[in-house]
């Protein structure tokens, strides 16, 4: 029996067998098809009810099926499960083409579309009209057979070289090793550092010391390790993932994928691929990014090449150093820092035990919207690192399930996400609640310390949690508005807000309590977080602005003629170079959020939700962080609508205001 095509609530992990993936999506295309087919053989005349609603309800089983697979090709995945994913992959997009392409569905559409001044519909189903409408038209619905036919071809392509490319970046970062037999070499590195070295090197019968390419080994070393030439071996193998001209190298797979997406663009009569996704987001087009992007830059450029400069004065003065290289940064700011705010990491990781830290999002998820985890041990899991909470409201209502999966390994994927496993949606009169998944690479307890968080951690639990706050809280009707299905460059807003927090006394005094003495963090260290945290703020922005401007040089242009990767980058990123820049190594290679997850065209988004973000809890600030009126507004009017609504119409009603890119700036210390 496949438990993948029983009708199953929670994912069946524990039931799964690789070999029953394949059969569960093939079969399940089927009954969509079918589901589909039901629709446009449909003999009554066309209607909001039999089309529309109809379509945004099909498939289901094959979205969960989906979302299960996928979930567990980012967070616990093997070569069987690539495999499997580079061969249904082609055949989901082909399965996407198959409905935005197919004719007599489309005719429906567009019958309802062409009605609907006089429908009564809400604003729920206004959106998701013109949603779908657009989900045929902006995918080919209107084009002849041969462009039809050439769009599902490139689609399949780029479904394949996506996840290509991830495959080659995972099996870069798990490929390098840096074995360390020598103490002297970890000089500067914090003892919790150098056990978790020893304990990885342990785990791979080594003697010594293991540093890796995975985020919680890699960052600290950078940044605390004294043996420059180790920092600058470290940096580059960082650096030139899949730039090594090997079988794993996604030199090739950049110019495909980028050349692949402006094809599809001017199939479909948009100028360049950011135009096309543009188009669905609120800065609209490739111009008004640009000039969203240069604005920013001319405010931060000034402040970053202050701040660099006196980064290399201070280098000079301490080390000699006569030329700063990306690989001196992180260690030199990090010096810094505690020079001038007497702060470093180490002093703070013993206030942000990883358990707390949890224990502190879900107080702070209380005091804001009435929200209750409680952990349960009852659910099905895919790895025993993972914890699962069922949530639920002030009125004790059942709100959501909460999976938490916090510790690198090596089938997961670097970085930090949100996720989800089931969707909200309303039928047949009952609200179906979401089940909802945060995943993180944070350092693992070693044999004598618990699980102790950087700053940096700490922020990043809670941006992916506001993720997870905008999937458990949605309320919504249908499964394609739902949580955190809204404009690209709205979607950060719940995280990246969610982050204030970690700099206010008020919510830091609910969970940042020393692991041993229990002694809540001293006001004097509160005082040295808020005032670092503008520490660099300019080459910071810098940084991020140069990732957008990077991702616009490959999709706002035509890109037909470009032929040399780390040419077109290096061009991208003049005028936000602070550092020498070095022939070996390549970022677009590695650069996962455009050419592997969905942020092409949209790095920008991240800037973008800083302006709202940091007007949003301005309004926090003057009312009180824990005011219940203004999260109140924010959990009705942000949270839980999802894409029901333009994201602009939803902010104003929440703000009273359109966002101010001075809220930003000021914050930033940038005015």
């Amino acid at each position: 029996m496949n438990p993948l095509l029983s009708p199953f609530d929670t994912a069946p992990f524990s039931q799964i067998e690789n070999e029953h993936f394949m059969p569960a999506f093939t079969q399940a295309m089927a009954d969509a098809r079918a589901e589909i087919d039901a629709i446009t053989e449909n003999k009554e005349a066309p209607t909001f009810t039999n089309t529309i609603e109809a379509l945004d309800f099909a498939g289901e089983q094959l979205d969960r099926i989906s979302s299960v697979f996928f979930n567990l090709n980012s967070a616990e995945t093997n070569e069987e499960i690539q495999k499997i994913a580079q061969e249904v992959s082609p055949l989901l997009s082909e399965f996407g083409n198959d409905i935005t392409l197919n004719e007599a569905l489309f005719k429906r559409v567009k019958a309802v579309y062409e009605q609907k001044d006089n429908l009564d519909l809400t604003v729920e189903q206004q959106t998701l009209l013109d949603k779908r409408y657009k989900g045929f038209s902006r995918n080919g619905a209107n084009l002849a057979e041969d462009k039809k036919t050439r769009l599902r071809e490139i689609d399949a392509e780029l479904s394949k070289l996506k996840l290509k490319f991830g495959e080659n970046v995972l099996a870069e970062t798990n490929k390098f090793k840096m074995h360390l037999t020598n103490e002297e070499d970890l000089d500067g590195l914090p003892e919790g550092e150098k056990e978790a070295a020893a304990q990885l090197a342990k785990s791979k019968d080594l003697d010594g010391w293991l540093i890796t390419l995975d985020y919680p080994s890699y960052i600290p070393f950078m940044k605390y390790a004294k043996n420059r030439e180790l920092r600058k071996k470290l940096s580059l193998a960082f650096g030139s993932k899949a730039f090594k001209g090997d079988e794993l190298d996604n030199q090739e797979n950049v110019l495909k994928i980028a050349k692949l997406r402006h094809e599809r663009a001017n199939l479909l009569g948009y100028a360049t691929h950011a135009n096309f996704v543009l188009e669905e987001r609120m800065a609209e087009t490739p111009e008004k990014v640009h000039s969203f992007l240069n604005e920013l830059l001319e405010k931060a450029k000034p402040a970053a090449e202050r701040e660099f400069k006196q980064l290399e004065d201070f280098a000079k003065e301490l080390d000699g150093i006569d030329q700063l290289q990306k690989w001196d940064g992180a260690y030199y700011s990090e010096k810094l820092k505690q020079k001038l705010f007497n702060l470093d990491d180490e002093i703070l990781k013993p206030y942000f035990k990883l358990e707390n830290v949890i224990a502190g999002v879900f107080k702070v998820a209380e005091k804001l919207f009435g929200l209750q985890f409680k952990e349960v041990t009852n659910v099905d899991k895919y790895h025993e690192d993972v914890k699962t909470y069922e949530v639920f409201d002030a009125e004790n209502t059942f709100i959501s399930l909460f999976y938490a999966d916090f510790h690198p390994r090596s089938g997961k994927r670097g970085g930090a996400w949100m996720t989800s496993y089931k969707p909200q949606y309303i039928k047949d009169g009952v609200n179906v609640r979401p089940h909802i998944s945060n995943v993180c690479n944070f350092t693992k307890p070693t044999n004598t310390k618990p699980s102790l968080l950087t700053f940096n951690e700490v922020t990043t639990l809670f941006h992916e949690f506001g993720h997870g706050l905008h999937g458990m809280l949605a309320n919504t009707t249908y499964p394609s508005l739902s949580g955190t299905s809204v404009y690209w460059d709205f979607v950060e807003l719940p995280s990246q807000v969610l982050e204030n927090w970690c700099y206010e006394k008020e919510a830091l005094e609910l969970f940042a309590t020393h692991y041993q003495t229990g002694e809540v963090i001293p006001m004097e260290l509160v005082q040295k977080i808020k005032e670092s945290a503008t520490f660099q703020e300019g080459m910071q922005t810098l940084r991020q602005l140069s990732f957008g401007l990077l991702d616009m040089s490959w999709h706002g242009v035509d890109p037909t003629n470009f032929t040399n990767v780390k040419a077109q980058e290096d061009k991208a990123f003049t005028g936000t170079d602070l550092y020498p820049s070095t022939a070996e190594t390549c970022m677009s290679t590695a650069f996962s959020h455009i050419f592997q997850g969905g942020y092409s065209s949209g790095y920008y988004s991240y800037k973008w939700a800083e302006v709202l973000d940091a007007d949003a809890f301005a309004y926090f600030k003057e009312e009180g962080i824990f005011n219940k009126d203004v999260a109140t507004k924010f959990k009705d009017n942000v949270l839980s609508k999802g894409g029901t609504e333009n994201p602009m119409v939803l902010y104003k009603r929440f703000r009273g205001a359109e966002p101010k890119v001075e809220a930003l700036l000021e914050r930033a210390g940038l005015l």
